[in-house]
């Protein structure tokens, strides 16, 4: 099979030939339909994320068809259209598991990035942690679901019921939340990369109140607010937008250092949390809610050799929604 494989951390992916991967018991081969181009998977690449395996083929946002699978799984036909997420598996035995909080695992596994992800024509993936995906989805569409949305579901769900809700970074995740959001009758305002006027007319379309860029005052005192930019420095701006009780959620898996701020803006019970990987829960839940919404996503396809050029695009802020590569373009 053909891949794209990060050889060393800041470094560009390399076009390899591998033999294809035969799935382990309790696992699934899947011929990858289409994958999507995360921010975390930018993250890996120019080496922010630190503890992966290396080589690596990146990729966490799967869609693929079942091709075989290994010993022990029950349940799911070959040919069955699956999912694979971040969270690619996890002990089961430590007390966070224990708990309920598998996303928080002190033996997890990340597909992608301790395990070879979807940036190539096949991929094996633990059957546990696999999804249907709903027929609604053609497969390029249903790619961001499996992390944009997903974490961008549970971030929303941190945000409580908050009526007047911030999202700062209006990229690939912010555009699946405002859609959840608008759908349960909150008023969204979008904090959009200064300058970027297409942001801006982009969360306009998806129903938001307000767009604006995100060094400018919220125009009301906002009930919560999700920061999706890896910026520290949205923190503190954040907590400056939110009323006293409200909570400030931190989406991503990697943010620059947060400045200092003044108590004072925190203070009033205030509460800042971040969002840590997912639960299969969050899966399940998720993928039951998008078809009724219906979750529309906004996706500029690539083929899998432009996987450099999709990741250049994300970084300089160049994609207005998400990339998805498709090994068969």
């Amino acid at each position: 099979m053909k891949a794209m494989s990060l050889e060393r951390p800041g470094e560009l992916l390399q076009e390899v030939d591998l033999p294809l991967p035969e799935p382990r018991a309790g696992e699934l081969l899947l011929k990858v339909r289409a994958c999507g181009v995360c921010r975390t998977d930018l993250h890996i690449v120019d080496g922010e994320l630190t503890d992966g395996k290396r080589p690596v083929i990146p990729g966490h946002e799967i869609v693929g068809l079942v091709e075989k699978t290994g010993a022990g799984v029950e349940g799911v036909e070959i040919g069955a259209r699956m999912g694979v997420p971040w969270l690619g598996r996890t002990c089961g035995a430590c007390a966070y598991c224990a708990r309920g909080q598998e996303n928080l695992c002190d033996n997890a596994e990340f597909t992608g990035y301790n395990i070879d992800g979807g940036y190539a024509e096949y991929v094996t993936a633990d059957a546990r942690y696999c999804f249907p995906i709903p027929d609604q989805f053609e497969d390029a569409d249903a790619a961001p679901l499996l992390c944009a949305g997903l974490i961008g579901f549970r971030s929303l769900r941190m945000a409580a019921d908050a009526g007047r809700l911030g999202i700062y970074g209006f990229g690939a995740a912010a555009h699946i939340v405002a859609q959840i959001a608008r759908h349960e009758g909150r008023d969204v305002y979008a904090f959009c990369r200064p300058g970027d006027r297409a942001a801006r007319e982009f969360a306009l379309r998806l129903g938001c109140k307000w767009a604006g860029g995100s060094d400018e005052p919220a125009p009301a005192e906002l009930d919560a607010a999700i920061i999706f930019a890896p910026v520290g420095a949205l923190v503190p701006a954040a907590l400056r937008a939110v009323r006293k009780g409200g909570v400030v959620v931190c989406g991503g898996i990697h943010m620059s250092d947060i400045p200092t701020f003044p108590y004072d803006i925190l203070w009033g019970e205030r509460v800042i949390r971040s969002v840590a990987n997912l639960t299969r829960r969050d899966a399940i839940d998720f993928l039951e809610l998008a078809p009724g919404i219906p979750i529309e996503t906004s996706i500029e396809r690539f083929p899998l050799a432009d996987a450099n050029e999709a990741l250049a695009r994300l970084r300089s802020g160049r994609l207005t929604g998400a990339a998805v590569l498709i090994p068969s373009a």
